[in-house]
Parts: C-alpha cells; sequence; structure tokens
C-alpha cells in the first residue's frame, strides 16, 4: 500500500511516497501554493498518479500538544482533501520535522538548501515516522 506524506505550509506543500509495501518514505518534491482549490487538486492528482491508498498529513502541534494556528490551517486543507477525494486522510505529529529535516540534509553535505527540498524533506520525515509507527504496532507489512 502506496502512502503519500504531506508537509503543508503556508507558501508549499513538501510531499513525501512510500514504497510499494509501505516500509520507507522517500521525498516527492513540493508544490507551490497557488489557491486552496489548485491545492487540493494538486495533491489528489499526485495520488492519483502514484496509486495511493492513503494520506499523511503532518500536524503542527505546539510544544504543549495543543494545536495553535498554523494546526488549524492544516487540519482545514485536511478536510477539504477528504471532502473532495477518496483517500483515508490520517494525522501525524510533525513537531520538529522541518528542524530534523534541514538538519539531516546538512549532515548530508548540501551546503545551501531551497525551501522546497527541505519541506520535501520534512514530509519524508513526517512519513517515515508515521510508516515505523505501524510496523511496530503491527499495522504495517513485515
Amino acid at each position: 500500500m502506496r502512502v503519500l506524506g504531506l508537509d503543508i505550509g503556508d507558501r508549499r506543500i513538501g510531499i513525501a511516497l512510500s514504497d510499494p509495501l509501505g516500509i520507507l518514505a522517500s521525498t516527492l518534491g513540493a508544490i507551490e501554493r497557488r489557491s486552496f482549490e489548485w491545492d487540493i487538486q494538486s495533491v489528489i492528482a499526485l495520488a492519483d498518479e502514484h496509486g495511493v491508498e492513503r494520506i499523511v498529513v503532518g500536524l503542527p502541534r505546539k510544544l504543549d500538544g495543543s494545536l495553535g494556528e498554523q494546526a488549524r490551517k492544516v487540519v482545514e486543507f485536511a478536510q477539504g482533501l477528504m471532502e473532495a477525494s477518496h483517500f483515508l486522510i490520517e494525522y501525524w505529529d510533525e513537531r520538529f520535522s522541518t528542524i530534523e529535516a534541514s538538519d539531516r540534509l546538512r549532515e548530508a553535505g548540501a551546503k545551501k538548501v531551497n525551501r522546497g527540498r527541505i519541506d520535501a524533506a520534512a514530509a519524508s520525515y513526517i512519513l517515515q515516522g508515521y510508516l515505523d509507527s505501524r510496523g511496530r504496532t503491527g499495522g504495517g507489512s513485515s
């Protein structure tokens, strides 16, 4: 089962894709946001193109676990995605995903990294956390 991971920001949506077995996440890229409808349709088109069954949306919680303004925007986008598509949508706590993605890219030798690449790496980090949790709980393929 392929899974799409999303890191939804105000300017870009980072996108990651799992392998067909749902074990490994890879960056797919980032889309520049244009409008709510265009963004929704772009994500749906990518998911359809790659045979995705489920979409994992990174939910940016505050340090205390509560939802702030950005999280509310993400939930609104995810609800729009649910209404416009047939995909199962799940949330995954994305605290520190962008920081972790930036650190990993720098450790890999990237000197100057554009924001789209960081957003895609953050989506991959979010998706990999989700996939790993499913493997540990028996929900994924072993």
